[in-house]
């Protein structure tokens, strides 16, 4: 089944966001579309470093 979003393979059209540690943006993902506001970080490199670093 299709997701409601309308989404047609046009990934310019999906939401992005900063990363909270690189600052890289992160393209809205099919598995983080329940919790897509609490996403902060693009990796779990990211998480363990900003973690590490304050």
């Amino acid at each position: 089944m299709r997701e409601a979003s309308g989404f047609r393979g046009n990934k310019q059209a999906l939401p992005s966001k900063p990363c909270a540690a690189c600052g890289r943006p992160m393209s809205w993902r099919r598995r983080w579309a329940k919790v897509w506001d609490e996403v902060r970080y693009c990796s779990e490199a990211c998480r363990r470093a900003r973690a590490r670093h304050g």
